[in-house]
Formats: C-alpha cells, structure tokens, sequence
C-alpha cells in the first residue's frame, strides 16, 4: 500500500457557499483500483474511492475528493462514502458518488445526493439491422431523427400533454403510463428498472412551476450532456454474456440518455430550499449547505422522496418517448422499427432498499448520484429474462467515443452500484476555449460519425478531451470487481441538444 496526499480545500464557489476549509485529503492506495480515506474531523465512515492512479481527479481543479469527504458526515451514514472511477464535482455529493444511510437509525436524504436531473438515465436498444445494412441510408436516418427528436432548452415535446390529469398520470405511471397509452408495449417494461415506475410519487409534492416546465417536454433529449446516438457493437468482451443480452459484432443500437428536464430540475431547487429551512429544527449541521438534508423518517423527507418519485417517473416516461421516436425513424428510413429494448436504467436516485449492513439486514436509502445500480445474477429486482446473467449496465462514454454494456457482479460493493459514464475533466467553458463546432464536425466527420447538433456552443461543450478515457474507466470498473465488461460500441450517429 502506498499514501497520497491530495491539497485541497472545500472553499470558494466550486464546493458551496459557507463551506469552511479542508485539511488535506490523504489517500491510501489498499489496490490499485481502490483507495481510502480515513475517518477524521466529523467523518461518520471512511470514504472509498474506485480508481486507478491515472483516473484519481485532479486536486488543482476538481474538489470531488473534498465532497467524498463531506459526504461521510451525513447523519446515518453507513458503510463508506463512496466514488466511481468517473467522479468529478458537483452539487453537494460529488458526481460518482455513492452513500446510503440507515433509514430507522435517523438516515437522511440528501436532494444532493441526487442531483437536479432526477433519473436521468440510459436506455439501449437493439436492432436487427448490421452495420453494413444502415450504412447507405444512414445519412437520411440522421437527418430524420433530427426533425423528429425535439431538443436543447425550452418546450419540444414528441408527446405535448393536453391536461394537468394527463401529466399527473405520467407522474405516478411513468413508462408504464405512456405504453398504456400505446407508446411502447409490455416487452419495454419488462427491460426498464422497476418495470418503469418507481413507488410513492405523489404529484402533489411538486410546486405549481415544476408542473408548469413538465407540460411540454416529454418526449426531449435536453442539452448538455443529453444524447441519442446510433451505435455498432465493435467489440464483444463476453461473448456468453452478450448473447444472452442478445448483442452481437456488428450490430445496429440505439443509445439514448435523458432525464426529468425542467420538471426534474425545479422539484430539486424548490426541496433544497425547503430542507435548508427544516435542516435547523432538526439540529442538523453539514459542512457544505448544498448538503441540505433531512431524516428519511420526516414529513420533509417523505415528501422529498414522493416528489423525485414523481420527476424520476417522468424521466422514465421520457426516455420511453425518445425510444418511441426513434423507432418511427428508423421505420421510415430503415426499413425495420424493430428496436428491442434491452435495459434503462437511472443514474441519479435515491431509492430505499434492503442491504446487510453489520451482518444484519437493513433498510437503507442509497443515493446515486452520477452511478448506477449494478445487480449481479439472481438478485430479486432483475426481470425474469436477466435473473440469470445479471443486470446490463450502460455505460456512455463522451461524444465521439466508445460506449460499453457491463454486467453487475456478485459481491459488488457500493450497494450494488457502477459508474454511469466517463466524467468530466474540463469545464465547457474551457471546453469552448479549445475548439469550435466547425472545427468538431469535421473531426467527427473525418472519424465516420453523422453529427446532428442544435447548436455549435453544445457541441463544443460535450467535446471529447472534455472527458475521461471511458477504456480506463470500465477497465477499473471490472478490476475493482463491481461490473464485467461485455461489449462496446462506437457512435456511427449524433443527435446532440
């Protein structure tokens, strides 16, 4: 084992208005996938980072291991603290981070823990198309995705809900909602986590504005980070694995990463505001503000759970829209609309579920913030078409480079948890710095990827050197034992808000 002391301090803009200074964030190296830090000062838990030397955050400019920390003061805090290999800043909880409190011993739960985008997510789709197959006509698929897949800020909707009813039904159905509405059918839901729809949302909890931004949006890729892209298996690393995922060299997917939209970023502004209220009457100190939080066991915190329910259930019915969209497109351009969902899965939530903690098992709220859940074979919560092989993991990697689909592993630590895609290492201003849109396309485009973007400035900011090596982040995924790879893919094709 060998140590390493990272200089850093929580103060300033990046880690939260208030947050007083850090002592040094001292790392001890246990494997070369695995680092810790030790309790100290109001840690409750050491913290645990999943990296190799080379994906460790850069000290000088990401205050992530800062937040790792902070985290593991969160009252009912149990196991560790933990960080995927693609961890990087973010608001409150580090993004790659992962922590579960005990729910009857006074846990908290934390909207910082979650994020803004509730559920926001991946979803892949197979097709039975090969790569040689779409290649004459994937221009026009492109070009025909564009018009149909709204995108970037503001309203755009593939499904414009008609009434209050209407979206309150999308709140509490999620993607079971909108296939009982004839987008979709049952095999879907049989390939989404919780069938697609998360228990207790009561559509209630949302203030009138939250409400008001989801009317108009179901059915939208965002900005930012958000994506669909055509993709080619290019190289199967299980070939057992992925047979039974039905994925083979060659093939034609569909990768698609989405959330709640303005819905989702509202139902966050307006619970952090609330909890920083209540957090005082429960005699609750945290060292960061924006880890506002609240006993689970609490009417704050109830409704806190209730209301992302309700954007994570509508992030869900997104992404089933997006997916329903796309299958017009390929019907009209392709000549098949047969695409076969394989998984969707959430990265930011906080779900209540039972782990063994101690030797005894108990019922614990697990944040995910920028992870995802990784369940290894036979686990209760798998479909019956997966209980055997285990949970796909999606993992996107950045524009223009690799995506892979792991397996969950059994034993994986973190709760069942992965990373969710390659982190970010440079801010999209610098990102804007460093390249422009015309320069990107014709890179994209020398590389053989059909690029459609809603504006230059969102295609800069989601610039590939922009991020991790996604290869070295799965790669320390698989070492550190908490998912397997089992096949990659290239993007052949961009739909970028």
């Amino acid at each position: 084992m060998s140590d390493v002391s990272a200089e850093s301090t929580s103060a300033g803009r990046r880690s939260g208005a208030g947050a007083p200074p850090q002592r040094p964030v001292h790392l001890v190296e246990e494997t070369p996938w695995r680092w810790r830090i030790d309790q100290s000062g109001s840690m409750r838990v050491p913290g645990i980072v999943f990296a190799s030397r080379e994906l460790l955050p850069d000290v000088a400019g990401d205050r992530s291991l800062d937040q790792v920390v902070n985290v593991a003061t969160l009252p009912g805090i149990v196991g560790a603290s933990y960080a995927m290999p693609d961890v990087h800043w973010g608001y409150g909880f580090p993004i790659g981070g992962v922590a579960a409190t005990d729910v009857e011993a006074g846990g908290v739960v934390s909207p910082g823990g979650v994020g803004f985008d509730i559920s926001c997510g991946v979803r892949l789709l197979r097709s039975p198309l090969d790569a040689d197959d779409l290649a004459p006509s994937l221009p026009g698929l492109m070009d025909d995705l564009e018009r149909t897949v709204p995108k970037g800020t503001g309203r755009g909707a593939v499904w414009d809900l008609s009434s209050d009813d209407e979206l309150a039904h999308v709140l509490t159905g999620g993607a079971a909602y909108a296939v009982e509405r004839g987008h979709g059918d049952e095999h879907d839901l049989e390939h989404c986590e919780d069938r697609g729809t998360l228990a207790g949302a009561d559509p209630d909890a949302l203030s009138d504005r939250a409400l008001r931004r989801g009317m108009h949006q179901l059915g939208s890729l965002g900005s930012g980070n958000h994506f669909l892209e055509v993709q080619v298996v290019d190289e199967v690393l299980d070939p057992a694995v992925a047979t039974a995922f039905g994925l083979h060299l060659g093939q034609v997917c569909v990768m698609i990463h989405s959330g709640s939209r303005g819905l989702g970023h509202q139902v966050c502004s307006d619970q952090v505001r609330d909890m920083e209220t209540a957090m005082v009457r429960f005699g609750i100190h945290v060292p960061d503000r924006q880890l506002a939080c609240v006993p689970v066991r609490s009417p704050e915190g109830e409704t806190y759970l209730a209301a992302m329910a309700a954007a994570a259930n509508y992030g869900r019915a997104n992404r089933q829209l997006l997916a329903q969209a796309a299958r017009a497109s390929f019907a009209r351009v392709a000549g098949t609309e047969r695409l076969d969902l394989l998984y969707d899965v959430s990265h930011n939530l906080a779900k209540l579920e039972t782990h063994t903690v101690d030797g005894q098992d108990r019922l614990l709220c697990v944040h995910r913030k920028g992870a995802t859940r990784a369940l290894p074979p036979g686990h209760p919560d798998l479909p019956p078409a997966l209980t055997a092989v285990g949970q796909p993991v999606l993992v996107p990697g950045s524009m223009g480079t690799a995506s892979y689909v792991l397996v969950g592993e059994p034993g994986g630590e973190a709760f069942h948890s992965s990373c969710h895609g390659a982190g970010r290492t440079m801010s999209r201003t610098a990102a804007r710095k460093r390249t422009s849109g015309r320069a990107l396309r014709r890179e994209l485009a020398a590389a053989g990827i059909e690029v459609r973007a809603g504006s230059d400035r969102g295609l800069t900011e989601e610039a590939p050197f922009s991020y991790k090596d996604v290869d070295a982040v799965v790669a320390t995924v698989e070492h550190a034992g908490l998912a397997r790879r089992v096949a990659r893919l290239v993007p052949v094709g961009v739909v970028k808000g």
